[in-house]
């Protein structure tokens, strides 16, 4: 029964932590095009629209930043 506890116990921890990793990941994803986007709600969306699409293609995270930059740069402006 100890065996059992400790394991259960050990297994939750693991989960609890590969959870928490996951969320911050994307906390700072999200961040970072909100960030590029500014104040301009319209941007915003269009910003989280690219990031989604970013998801989409499965561009790799090293380079997310690089592709979001290039994603803001070619937001029509009105």
């Amino acid at each position: 029964m100890d065996y059992f506890i400790i394991v259960v116990t050990t297994v939750a921890g693991l989960y609890f932590h590969w959870w928490l990793y996951v969320r911050i990941k994307r906390w700072m994803d999200r961040d970072l095009a909100l960030a590029l986007a500014g104040k301009d709600e319209q941007k915003k969306a269009f910003m989280l629209e690219q990031l989604a699409s970013a998801k989409a293609q499965k561009i790799k995270r090293r380079d997310l930043p690089q592709w979001l930059e290039a994603a803001a740069a070619g937001y029509p402006d009105r």
